[in-house]
C-alpha cells in the first residue's frame, strides 16, 4: 500500500472520527478501521496522533478530541462543544455543506454515519426540498473505480481507462501505468504513465468513466515524481484577465501566476494556459465578469473566434 500524502491523512482522519465516534461505545478495533478506510496500520496511528490535536481554544484537554489506543481497539471521546447547536453564517453552512460532502465521498465513508445524518439535517432545517434551495454538485469519485485503481495501484498491474478529458472536451481511451492515488481540494486524482502520450500524467478519478485490467506489469519510479496538478512550465502561454469581483472563484480554481487586487473589488490576473480549449471555455464561461488585458501570440482573438463560432452553431 502506497505512504499516504499530508492531504490524503487529513481527508482519512476527518472520515475516521465520526465512523468511529458513531460506534457502540465509541470504539473499534484498528483491524475494522484499516479494512473499511483502506489504511496501513502506521498511517492509521498517524492519523490518531493528528485527531489528538483538535479542538478549540483554549486547547485544554477537555476541549480536545480524545482517541484512546488500547491493544487493538480504538476509542474517540468527543468534548461537549460538539453536542452544542451552531450559529453559522450563510458562508460558514455552505462551506460546511461542500466538506461534509467532500468527505463522504471518502472511501469507506459511511452514508449512514453521524456526518451523513447531520448533513442531511442541516440541508432539511434549509429548505432543502423548497424552490429556493440552492443545490450543492460535488464532482465525486464512482467508489468501484477508486477501489478498482487502488488495487492496480498496490498490485502494480496497468490499466486501461476510458476518460473524459475537460481541456479537449472528448472521451477516449489511453494505457496507465497507476502510480499512486492523491486528495486535492476534496478530489480524487490517479498519477501514473499515460502509454498514449509517453509522459507523466494526473488524472481526475471522477471524469474516469471505465477501468479495465491488463494484468501486464510494471515497476513503479523510484522516488514518484512530485504530484503537481499543473506545470506552467509546460503552459502554451499566459494571459492577464481584469476580473470583476463576482469573477473571484477564478482565484481558488486555478493556479495563478500572479494576482493584483483592483479597488472596485476585482482583481488582475495572469494565468497558465493549459490549452487554447481551456481558454475558450473559460473565457466564454466567464463572459462580461473578465476583459482580457494581454495574451500570448495568437491568442489575443480567441475570446471572440469563439463567441462567434458558438454564436454560429445558432444561427439555424
Amino acid at each position: 500500500m502506497a505512504d499516504l500524502t499530508a492531504a490524503e491523512r487529513l481527508d482519512r482522519t476527518l472520515a475516521i472520527v465520526p465512523w468511529v465516534a458513531n460506534q457502540p461505545n465509541g470504539t473499534a478495533t484498528l483491524a475494522e478501521i484499516s479494512e473499511r478506510f483502506n489504511i496501513g496500520a502506521d498511517d492509521l496511528r498517524d492519523c490518531l496522533v493528528i485527531t489528538s490535536m483538535v479542538g478549540v481554544h483554549p486547547y485544554t484537554p477537555d476541549v480536545l478530541i480524545n482517541a484512546i489506543i488500547d491493544a487493538d481497539t480504538v476509542t474517540i471521546e468527543l468534548p461537549d462543544y460538539f453536542r452544542r447547536p451552531l450559529r453559522l453564517t450563510a458562508e460558514q453552512t455552505f462551506a460546511l455543506l461542500t466538506s461534509a460532502k467532500a468527505l463522504l465521498s471518502v472511501p469507506g465513508a459511511d452514508d449512514r454515519s453521524a456526518l451523513a445524518r447531520g448533513l442531511a439535517k442541516v440541508l432539511h432545517s434549509l429548505g432543502e426540498a423548497s424552490e429556493t434551495a440552492v443545490e450543492i454538485g460535488i464532482d465525486t469519485a464512482s467508489d468501484a473505480i477508486t477501489e478498482q485503481l487502488r488495487v492496480a495501484v498496490d498490485s502494480k498491474c496497468s490499466v486501461k481507462i476510458t476518460y473524459y478529458s475537460y481541456g479537449r472536451d472528448n472521451t477516449g481511451s489511453r494505457v496507465v501505468n497507476p502510480w499512486t492515488i492523491h486528495s486535492e481540494g476534496g478530489l480524487w486524482y490517479l498519477q501514473g504513465w499515460c502509454h498514449s502520450s509517453s509522459a507523466e500524467r494526473i488524472f481526475r478519478i471522477d471524469r474516469i468513466r471505465e477501468v479495465t485490467d491488463t494484468d501486464q506489469a510494471f515497476d513503479i519510479p523510484d522516488p514518484i515524481p512530485e504530484f503537481r496538478l499543473f506545470d506552467s512550465a509546460d503552459a502554451q502561454g499566459r494571459v492577464t484577465l481584469r476580473l470583476k469581483p463576482m469573477a473571484k472563484w477564478v482565484l481558488e480554481y486555478y493556479p495563478t501566476e500572479s494576482v493584483v487586487p483592483e479597488p472596485d473589488g476585482g482583481f488582475t490576473v495572469e494565468l497558465a494556459i493549459g490549452s487554447v480549449a481551456w481558454l475558450e471555455r473559460l473565457l466564454l464561461r466567464l463572459g462580461p465578469d473578465a476583459v482580457v488585458l494581454d495574451a500570448s501570440d495568437g491568442l489575443e482573438a480567441t475570446a471572440a473566434a469563439s463567441a462567434r463560432r458558438l454564436l454560429a452553431s445558432y444561427s439555424d
